[in-house]
């Protein structure tokens, strides 16, 4: 059986996307010159939801331990172009709601309010019912309108850096929309005020639904102080895990910043269930009513989960992703959390879109919520380019050692090389893939160039491997193998040995296996990433401790 979605039925303006080669290099390429870099930040949908008129089935059942499929569809056939995304994406989105947040509903009959220097007003009435609340606003110096940043609760996120970006910040208060301490069949706030106090809507759904009705008010308001189409939403913590569903769920959102958004947020279900220390599903679900009642039937059992949040992450694509996590709070899951953003970045690869996911848990300061020096930077780029369409950023993963995280650990999927031009926004750059860990300062961007050229392009047989430094930093390094079959006939395999420098020290490998540490070390390929047809290629990246002045050596390629 089949339905159609309860929303209205819209479309977002089509805004294509510039590609660029997809075919070879892993999520941690560094971009080289200036001109692989994007032009323009992709652009975010002109609705809340653009694949509302999309077709989703009643299945999406599954059991499996590993993280499931993004691009193949719950009739199981897998999505080829850009544009099936618009529709597979509506699929995630609805088997989120059902089996993870509850329904986030279409927008109100209607909405209404003020915008001023100072406060948002928003009031809502629908179908006989009503509510109201509002949010401050603090302008940035200089002229408008603005471009704003939605800022979750009162801690955690770095408004003064926010504000000297040029943006403006939205305090939003989501207990007013929905509030915590409330049981289940009883929950209180603007939203449920509206759609019933025992709504199986979870807290982070409300609070995704009150952030999309003061877009809407931004919308009406004529622009005179803020912009209708450079929103962003950030928040720590709880706020984090709101912040992360807002901008999933709706793509008028350009710029997405979750902060430390632990279990329930960025963290994937499934490794979160095996992560030492996080905290369990179970206690995630039980501690507030964050997440949907429904999610209940799944924390003694995430692999029933028809969906899990690289999918979610996925959701956010093209548009702008900033991830902070903090790997020093067991608690806190980071490494669930890179988990996720790596399985999410294939999405973002497959879409073309590389330059516009970061990831950052290499940070010093262990205190859960603090205003650290390492993220003032890439907030400031990602404001730029994103809401001020003024500066390029290349998608960065800085992964620390404490919560390295390898996945190909996590899937037995490959991601596709998608045709087309795609409908929901987005720009070209580089290509992105594979997994990180260890502490890790790769930056995505083109198929060439980066950092210290190319070394090696030994033959053996028809298995011929290239490397390149694609970033360095004080005491280490990331480097790129791109393994190529360089015959007439299929590859089934490949192992590249290299020789790694004095005092270097091999430390994370993604998209392949690694024997030894130093000296002399073998990476093998994946399950997934053996079988090269001729002339095809695929690459495979790693952190090393030590200098990166001499690059590894002795690089050959060999297959059974």
């Amino acid at each position: 059986m089949r339905f159609h979605r309860h929303r209205p039925r819209v479309w977002a303006a089509a805004v294509f996307v510039a590609v660029a080669s997809l075919a070879t290099t892993p999520l941690g390429a560094q971009a080289g010159a200036a001109d692989t870099l994007p032009p323009a930040a992709p652009a975010a949908a002109a609705v809340e939801d653009d694949g509302a008129d999309c077709q989703v089935g009643q299945g999406g059942s599954t059991s499996i331990p590993t993280l499931p499929d993004p691009f193949t569809r719950m009739d199981g056939t897998r999505i080829t172009s850009k544009a099936d995304w618009r529709c597979r994406r509506a699929e995630i989105r609805e088997l989120a709601e059902r089996t993870v947040y509850g329904q986030k509903p279409a927008r109100p009959d209607n909405v209404t309010g003020t915008v001023s220097s100072s406060r948002i007003t928003v009031n809502v009435s629908h179908q006989g019912r009503s509510s109201s609340f509002s949010a401050n606003v603090e302008l940035p110096s200089g002229t408008g309108p603005f471009p704003a940043v939605v800022v979750y609760g009162g801690f955690g996120a770095d408004t003064s850096t926010i504000k000297a970006s040029g943006a403006a910040v939205i305090s939003y208060d989501p207990f007013s929309v929905g509030r915590e301490g409330t049981a289940r069949n009883n929950k209180q706030g603007a939203f449920y005020s509206v759609y019933g106090s025992s709504s199986s809507t979870g807290l982070l759904a409300a609070w995704a639904w009150g952030v999309s009705r003061i877009i809407d008010v931004i919308e009406s308001s004529g622009g005179s102080v803020l912009t209708a189409d450079a929103t962003g939403v950030t928040g720590c913590s709880r706020y984090g895990k709101g912040a992360f569903v807002a901008g999933a769920f709706d793509q008028r959102i350009a710029l997405t910043m979750p902060i430390e958004s632990g279990s329930g947020g960025v963290g994937a279900f499934r490794s979160i269930a095996r992560e030492s220390g996080a905290q369990p599903l179970s206690s995630a679900y039980s501690e507030q009513p964050w997440l949907g009642d429904a999610f209940g039937s799944y924390t003694g059992n995430p692999a029933a989960l028809p969906v899990d949040t690289h999918q979610i992450v996925g959701m956010v694509a093209p548009r702008g992703l900033l991830i902070m996590d903090n790997p020093h709070v067991d608690w806190l899951g980071a490494r669930s959390g890179a988990v996720a953003a790596l399985g999410g970045a294939e999405v973002y690869k497959a879409l073309g879109a590389q330059n516009n996911i970061t990831y950052w848990s290499d940070v010093q300061d262990g205190n859960h919520c603090a205003v650290r020096s390492e993220w003032r930077a890439p907030l400031q780029q990602h404001i730029q380019k994103f809401l001020l369409n003024s500066g390029t950023v290349s998608g960065t993963f800085r992964i620390s050692g404490k919560k390295s995280a390898n996945l190909a650990e996590w899937r037995n999927w490959q991601t596709p090389a998608l045709t087309g031009d795609g409908a929901s926004g987005g720009t070209a750059g580089g290509t992105t893939g594979g997994t990180t860990g260890g502490t890790t300062g790769g930056t995505t961007g083109g198929t060439t160039g980066g950092t210290g050229g190319t070394t090696g392009g030994t033959d053996g047989g028809a298995c011929t491997a290239e490397y390149r430094t694609v970033n360095s930093w004080s005491g280490g390094f990331q480097g790129e193998v791109s393994v190529r079959n360089s015959g007439t006939g299929t590859l089934d395999g490949w192992t590249v040995t290299m020789t790694l420098a004095p005092g270097q020290t091999l430390g994370s490998v993604w998209n392949g296996r690694s024997t030894g540490t130093g000296g002399n070390v073998t990476v093998s390929n994946t399950p997934w990433n053996g079988t090269l047809a001729a002339g095809g290629a695929v690459t495979f990246g790693f952190t090393a401790t030590g200098s990166s002045t001499a690059a590894p050596g002795g690089i050959a390629c060999t297959s059974p």
